[in-house]
């Protein structure tokens, strides 16, 4: 794994180059009332680019002390340097938020309205001419991640009708309300055991995540592929939440703690993190091109 994580890192190395600089944008969620604050980020070569659409955790975009959390850029810049059209949405701040983690009015805002924060993202980046409109993906963490199982639901309440091209595929990371009732409660006929997406769909998840367990997301992905889903489900048997974060030390936040006490603990896992930076390009290359 280590020698994969070298890899990954010479491999952005040499592409860092072929990213552009990061420039802030703006553009209306489909909420109808909020004007979206984003960063994109677009590759030097010429012509149409596929593009990714990113969702931040809870925690939101950018730090309380400024600047983003390191996660969003550090994938932000492989991704880029891959050939990818980058679009970093902050849908925590454009609304006023600080963190969403806990029980709060915003934490419920946020949930209900993020959705149409990505289509939203969608729409402007289908609408850009260094965009194939077609070819565009949607990659979201912990929150974020809920938000994509949200997003491309086939019964999604943020779905724009009609739309031509929709995402072509997403990427979940330890996603949050991973769990079949989530999914299917806002749904008042909806049959149990129902949801499901035509969108290729990969999720990865740490074993040892006490703050979004893993066994009712495992569960929850199995069920939904073995309905005719394209969901795939990795796995990683020592890592935490926010394993693929760089450099981040084994850390407790008490400030989250959980309704049953458990103190949420995040941190990056070499292992998971070296095969996370190899698999999400290799699946979002399967769908999108490069």
């Amino acid at each position: 794994m280590r020698m994969r994580l070298l890899i990954a890192t010479l491999a952005l190395a040499l592409g860092a180059n072929a990213a552009g600089a990061q420039e802030r944008v703006s553009f209306l969620s489909l909420d109808g009332v909020t004007t979206l604050q984003a960063h994109l980020i677009r590759p030097k070569a010429e012509g149409r680019r596929p593009a990714l659409v990113f969702l931040h955790g809870c925690s939101g975009l950018l730090r309380p002390r400024g600047g983003m959390f390191p996660l969003y850029p550090d994938w932000g810049r492989r991704l880029a340097a891959k050939g990818y059209v980058i679009l970093m949405v902050d849908s925590a701040a454009s609304r006023g938020f600080g963190e969403t983690c806990t029980a709060s009015p915003a934490r419920i805002t946020v949930a209900r309205n993020r959705p149409l924060d990505a289509y939203a993202a969608l729409k402007y980046l289908q609408a850009q001419p260094f965009v194939r409109p077609d070819r565009v993906g949607l990659i979201g963490w912990s929150q974020g991640g809920a938000t994509v199982l949200r997003s491309i639901a086939a019964r999604s309440i943020a779905r724009p009708v009609p739309l031509a091209h929709d995402f072509k595929a997403a990427v979940a990371l330890y996603p949050g309300a991973c769990a079949e009732h989530w999914h299917t409660r806002p749904f008042v006929n909806a049959e149990p055991n129902s949801w499901t997406t035509k969108i290729p769909l990969l999720v990865l998840f740490g074993e040892q995540d006490n703050w979004t367990p893993i066994k009712p997301c495992e569960e929850f992905i199995a069920g939904t592929k073995a309905r005719g889903a394209p969901v795939e489900f990795k796995r990683y048997p020592f890592a935490l939440h926010g394993f693929d974060a760089p450099g981040q030390l084994r850390l407790a936040l008490p400030a989250y703690r959980l309704a049953d006490g458990t103190v949420p603990e995040v941190g990056t896992d070499g292992d998971a993190r070296a095969d996370a930076l190899l698999r999400v390009p290799e699946f979002f290359g399967r769908y999108l091109g490069n």
